[in-house]
């Protein structure tokens, strides 16, 4: 676990908000890497880090847990999630899914909105190939596919947003997010939004869930060529 001298003056809200910002800073530091899969997140080091005391600092790193992001470790504190090769199958198996149906309920209700909402991203995503630049490529991918949910309008998929950005922040792509997989996966971005654009429901729906299912191949062949070197894949991202 790393800590940083930005985080040293932190200015917190009014007592009836601070567990909420609480969380939310360590959300995003989870997000952005700061704190690593298999981090341990002491609490003491935590209060000291974040300048609060341990009551809110706890409810906090309860809400994390809740949303998987945070592990218990017995009386150490709390881990930062992480995933091993089953554990990254079952949550893109889910994700084929609710990004088939994203896609799907995108076209149905958002074809009007979907080129200039969706196609800048696209090629904000594709200019990150060179030079590679894997940090913006992530943060891209993130921000279309969540624009993707926002398209489709339904409160119940909004509702899983969070693991688009468990299994592509989270779960740190460091192995397996190359440039080899991104370019093919920004061309496959492109189709999607141009079937969610023609208001092809089926095709979009074909097309988001191909798409998760070539990442999924992607960690299979992955996973099998570490093993074979004495190594296991640490993330994914799609």
């Amino acid at each position: 676990m790393s800590s940083s001298s930005e985080h040293d003056a932190l200015a917190w809200p009014s007592p009836v908000r601070l567990v909420d910002e609480v969380a939310r800073v360590l959300r995003q530091r989870i997000y952005t890497g700061h704190y690593l899969p298999g981090d341990l997140l002491r609490q003491q080091q935590l209060a000291e880090d974040l300048q609060v005391s341990r009551t809110p600092l706890r409810e906090a790193l309860r809400m994390l847990q809740s949303e998987g992001l945070v592990e218990a470790d017995g009386v150490r504190g709390v881990r930062v999630a992480r995933a091993d090769r089953r554990r990254l199958l079952d949550a893109y198996a889910l994700r084929e899914m609710l990004d088939g149906l994203a896609a799907r309920q995108a076209a149905e209700r958002g074809a009007a909105r979907a080129r200039d909402l969706l196609g800048p991203i696209v090629e904000a995503q594709r200019l990150t190939l060179e030079p590679w630049q894997p940090s913006e490529y992530i943060r891209l991918n993130v921000e279309l596919h969540a624009a993707i949910v926002a398209l489709a309008d339904n409160e119940f998929l909004s509702a899983q947003l969070a693991l688009v950005r468990k299994t592509s922040q989270v779960f740190a792509p460091a192995v397996l997010i190359s440039k080899d997989r991104a370019a093919p996966s920004v061309h496959e971005h492109g189709l999607i939004v141009e079937a969610i654009a023609a208001g092809d429901a089926e095709r979009a729906e074909q097309l988001g869930r191909d798409h998760i299912r070539a990442t999924m191949d992607c960690l299979r062949q992955a996973s099998a060529a570490l093993e074979r070197a004495g190594s296991r894949p640490r993330a994914l991202a799609a």
